[in-house]
């Protein structure tokens, strides 16, 4: 009961300063906001590539691409323009009217013919993925012209035909190149929800922190002699100060679920797994910062160290970009973050999984609470003694 109350009195001092609220969520559900509307989520096809082509109606073989090739082309992900010389096509992509363009000589059908030949493809370092994307079917469709071109010579070379009807044969067989659009709904998380986890368990650990640092706040303003001289058990102020910040991390993060699924249509996944993810990351970041806070000597050092570590670890888990988009090391040192493991259990239960799926990160995540939680409460038991 101690305990209950001790952690009732810092919530209403939390409350009544409003830095849990603005920290815990005005921050992140303004950001989750913001970042949503900024960055177009290609998974619900608010991206279209802006595809130009140069070429394609003065030779053959820009016919057969515009056949085999663009005709195929998934509308929704591709918006094609033809323009009339380079020179234009050079000037749209210096634009961003269009993102690149596959260009065919004049010249292609003599240079194919006498065995050569180029495709080229103009690009801009202002849209690097839509330039990989051109230059791919590129080359795919250069591949399969050189394919034609070499089954035609080795077929002459044997004798097993004459020129005219291989020649009619490779005109009537269309090039099997296709670009379509695959959809994946294992471990994906679309732009919404995945800024609004982000931000949710990055600002955790700063919500968490003000239970925590509590006690060093306690002893910097001469009150836990007073509570110690009471008739109060020293572990009971240790879990008042403990359930504070669980208290406050839990509701946060239900506050932010809510309002981020209502705001800008977050999909968090199954209610129970989303709850075991929810209580095992508030549980792993009240350790965390647990343990920092015994680090420190006062209260404004403890917060200023929390701070750096809750920022690095944000950063390193992935809260604000995919790990996945840098460097593999980085995807391994990502899971030595809660952030990392929380994201990755949300992941695996947007493909429509129930709680088992969340149930590995889960894990992970108490791993962190019990590793942690277990050394500050060894530190904090010295911190309340007489």
């Amino acid at each position: 009961m101690a305990a209950v109350l001790i952690a009732i009195k810092d919530l209403r001092l939390r409350l009544r300063d409003k830095s849990a609220i603005t920290l815990g969520l005005i921050a992140p559900l303004g950001l989750a906001i913001i970042f949503s509307l900024i960055i177009p989520d290609v998974s619900a096809g608010e991206f279209t590539m802006e595809l130009g082509v140069v070429g394609i109606e003065d030779s053959e073989l820009g016919e057969v691409f515009e056949e085999a090739v663009l005709d195929d082309l998934d509308t929704a992900l591709f918006a094609v323009t033809e323009f009339d010389t380079e020179g234009q096509a050079q000037t749209a992509v210096d634009r961003l009217d269009v993102f690149a363009v596959i260009a065919f000589p004049p010249d292609i059908d003599k240079a194919v013919a006498e065995g050569g030949g180029e495709i080229q493809v103009i690009t801009t370092n202002e849209a690097p993925i839509s330039g990989e994307i051109a230059l791919s079917i590129a080359r795919q469709f250069a591949g399969d012209v050189s394919g034609v071109q070499l089954s035609v010579a080795v077929a002459l070379f044997a004798g097993g035909a004459d020129a005219e009807s291989l020649a009619a044969l490779t005109v009537d067989t269309p090039l099997r190149l296709e670009v379509v659009d695959l959809e994946t709904g294992d471990r994906q998380l679309d732009i919404s929800t995945f800024f609004a986890a982000g931000m949710a368990v990055f600002f955790l650990f700063f919500t968490v922190q003000f239970g925590v640092s509590g006690l060093i706040q306690e002893r910097t303003d001469g009150t836990l002699p007073r509570l110690l001289a009471s008739p109060i058990h020293p572990a009971s102020i240790i879990a008042g100060k403990g359930l504070a910040a669980f208290v406050l991390g839990v509701t946060s993060m239900a506050v932010l679920i809510t309002a981020t699924s209502w705001q800008i249509g977050a999909r968090w996944g199954n209610p129970v797994g989303v709850g075991m993810l929810v209580v095992a990351g508030v549980a792993s970041a009240i350790g965390i910062m647990a343990v920092i806070a015994t680090l420190a000597r006062t209260a404004e050092q403890a917060s200023n160290i929390q701070s750096v570590v809750a920022v690095v670890l944000g950063l390193l888990g992935g809260s604000f970009f995919p790990v996945s988009q840098g460097p593999a090391i980085l995807s391994k040192m990502a899971l030595a973050t809660p952030h990392a493991w929380f994201l990755r259990g949300l992941g695996d239960l947007a493909g429509g999984g129930g709680p088992s799926a969340a149930m590995p990160s889960t894990i992970a995540l108490l791993m962190f609470a019990v590793a942690t939680g277990g050394v500050a409460a060894l530190r904090m038991r010295s911190m309340v003694r007489l």
